[in-house]
């Protein structure tokens, strides 16, 4: 069988993770305002893959012809196949959207009306809003021979505008305009009006311009307005190198990312073929970019789609979880002291994590605070804690990952907080991209010095807690926080050279272990021995990785996949992959940790880590996976892990079949966890953490 036979299109399987995000807006067992989210997802997640995927294979097209023969594949041929597959998808949201969500709405006394749906009261209101507090935020530019070239803002809805029927005949018989629809300073996407016998009403905020165009355009009697969207090529144009100040060239990148060329055009399939052209023409689009959507764009916005207060339509609260020991503890290091503890988010509070920086930094016993931070919230505060142990006069190291895709403008920001307040900043390692999601606190006990470590398959970010599941560990265990301590190191010397006993540290030692892993597997297999392999990862893309996978299972080692995400790996092929399962959930939060587990013949070896298997995590980012040793704590995260094997409710196959059995009893992964570690706590009820 030819290699190309053994892997699937890594772009076509992101397309089908993204897949799985409208089935659940599709989903009517999801409650409704959920649903909308979904929507909301999806299309957020689909404008950055064009802001990055499709702009790096446009790239690759402009290469020269002998370069361009060099490559796997022909980017040509693969952008054809992913504007044809995101067309579809296009069409599904937008039938989902008039057909269902709509619908549904107006079932449950919503109603997202148009603005030719509205009665002489409601129009009348409008009219007064939009003189009030819309007018005056609107520019429009005239597509006229005086305006050669119009920008459009990356990401933003604009209103194209043909203008006919004028009202003095020395005008133009048809005109045509661009005008930015101006969500950030209306201060939302959505309009509320007048409630009427227990009837809602809202209207798109280009409804209401689409509406009051006589208003804006009084010199032509007729006026209709489409809308369009342009997203931008957003990948930081930089080097992978650390010479010079690249604090600088990420801020000059930030700024360009605005101005990039253009990834996609999406109009509205009801514009004009006059207007579409003039547009083109002053935009400089071309065919190859112009992707027809619907009416409405930018469904991203939906994430700020009044409520309503109908709770009903929205998940039942899942309260935070306090850990069943932890929260007997005042302090977390001499709750560490005694014991490791795992935490689960974000069924389990991230407060422990806060707590732990807090309180190390305000203890005179702790000499030392070190962490790596790759997307830490807005108002983080792990990093006002890195930041107040500074000032308490600790040594405070923090590894900043400039280069983290869309957050780097706050990681700048906490960057210069924590230089002003006197600790070590390091921005990354040449050549790499920090990923890996580590604390290491130093305290002075008697005579020596003890290392606490936190390591997480997450980030320090206690805001996505709230949405993303991962796990972690605190730990004061010597084989551990000795290698933790190693890493930190490397971030100082660069010197490539340390050897880690417990830890997999990508580019180093991980890819090598994972191999003498399932080496292992392979050689029990062949013996007779039980052998298999249960990987939970994000993304399965690294060809190396797969094609191991692919000799396990010809040797007859059992693989189970659990993959949210990408999939480069194809199942079920006759002796190749015939011993391959892969599963995917997609539910109320983002499954995002990673978790290997290889039988070791009946003798358990579990990691959790940073990394997925993708090329980028093996070799180009400084991840890392680590080892549970406690019985109890692996025992749990065996546990989730089952559950997650049997999900039959929210588990899709690689076709993005719903694996649902009539015959099993309904498991629903997500929420069986949150009731496995509710049951850890016997009287959870009183001391619940707030949700916020």
């Amino acid at each position: 069988m030819e290699k190309d036979k053994k892997i699937f299109n890594r772009e076509l399987s992101w397309l089908a993770f993204n897949h799985r995000v409208l089935q659940e807006a599709k989903d009517p067992t999801v409650p409704l305002l959920e649903r909308i989210k979904f929507m909301a997802i999806f299309s957020s997640n689909l404008d950055e893959y064009f802001k990055v995927r499709v702009a790096t294979l446009k790239k690759l097209i402009k290469l020269k012809k002998k370069t361009l023969q060099k490559l796997k594949d022909d980017p040509s041929q693969e952008l054809d196949n992913i504007i044809e597959e995101v067309t579809r998808q296009q069409h599904e949201l937008g039938d989902i959207f008039r057909n269902q969500i709509l619908p549904d709405l107006r079932s449950e006394h919503i109603n997202l009306l148009t603005e030719k749906e509205l009665s002489p009261e409601q129009e009348t209101f409008v009219r007064q809003y939009f003189a009030k507090n819309l007018q005056n935020f609107l520019t429009p530019v005239m597509l006229t021979d005086g305006v050669p070239h119009v920008f459009l803002k990356d990401q933003v809805v604009y209103l194209a505008i043909r203008l006919f029927q004028p009202k003095r005949p020395q005008l133009h018989p048809e005109a045509f305009a661009l005008m930015e629809v101006p969500v950030k300073k209306h201060g939302g996407r959505f309009v509320k009006l007048p409630e009427q016998d227990g009837n809602h009403y809202v209207l798109f905020l280009e409804d209401v311009i689409r509406l009051c165009l006589p208003q804006l355009f009084p010199d032509y009697n007729q006026a209709e307005a489409y809308a369009i969207k342009i997203s931008r090529d957003a990948e930081l144009d930089i080097e992978e190198e650390v010479s010079g100040n690249l604090m600088a060239k990420i801020q000059r990148s930030l700024k360009k990312r605005e101005t990039g060329y253009p990834a996609r055009l999406l109009y509205d399939p009801a514009t004009p073929a006059a207007l579409l052209d003039i547009i083109q023409i002053k935009t400089g689009i071309t065919d190859d970019e112009l992707i027809s959507g619907s009416k409405y764009h930018n469904f991203r916005e939906f994430f700020s789609f009044p409520d309503f207060d109908l709770p009903r339509l929205k998940y039942e609260p899942q309260p935070t979880l306090p850990h069943p020991q932890l929260r007997f503890h005042k302090s977390m290091l001499e709750a560490i002291y005694h014991q490791d503890f795992l935490l689960h988010y974000p069924y389990q509070s991230f407060e422990y994590v806060i707590r732990f920086f807090e309180e190390a930094a305000a203890d005179p016993a702790v000499k030392a605070i070190s962490a790596t931070l790759y997307r830490v919230a807005d108002k983080s505060k792990v990093a006002k804690a890195l930041v107040k142990a500074a000032e308490n006069g600790k040594l405070v190291t923090v590894v900043v990952e400039l280069k983290a895709r869309f957050d780097e403008e706050s990681n700048i920001y906490w960057a210069q907080k924590l230089e002003k307040a006197g600790a070590t900043v390091i921005y990354g390692v040449e050549g790499y991209k920090v990923h890996t999601k580590l604390g290491l606190v130093t305290r002075q006990e008697g005579r020596k010095m003890v290392n606490y470590a936190y390591l997480s398959t997450g980030n320090f970010n206690e805001v996505t807690s709230y949405i993303y599941a991962d796990h972690a560990i605190f730990t004061r265990d010597v084989r551990l926080t000795k290698d933790v301590e190693k890493v930190f190191q490397f971030f100082f010397d660069r010197l490539p050279n340390k050897r880690f006993k417990h830890l997999l540290v990508a580019p180093f030692n991980m890819r090598d272990r994972f191999n003498d892993l399932i080496n292992e597997e392979i050689r029990n297999a062949k013996k007779g021995l039980p052998a298999y392999l249960i990987l939970k990862m994000n993304a399965l893309q690294d060809e190396r990785m797969i094609l191991r996978l692919y000799e396990a299972s010809k040797a007859g080692v059992k693989v189970e996949l659990i993959v949210r995400g990408i999939c480069s790996l194809i199942p079920g092929i006759p002796g190749l992959s015939d011993n391959i399962t892969v599963r995917s959930i997609i539910d109320r939060y983002l499954e995002h940790a990673r978790v290997y587990i290889f039988c070791n013949n009946n003798q358990e070896k579990l990691y959790i880590a940073s990394a997925d298997w993708m090329t980028r995590n093996l070799n180009r980012r400084i991840e890392v996976g680590f080892p549970i040793y406690n019985e109890t704590l692996r025992q749990e995260i065996r546990h989730i892990v089952e559950l997650q094997r049997i999900d039959n409710v929210k588990a899709r196959n690689t076709r993005n079949v719903y694996l649902r059995r009539s015959t099993e009893p309904e498991t629903r992964s997500q929420y069986a966890t949150y009731h496995f570690l509710k049951e850890l706590n016997p009287a959870y009820e009183k001391t619940l953490v707030p949700e916020t």
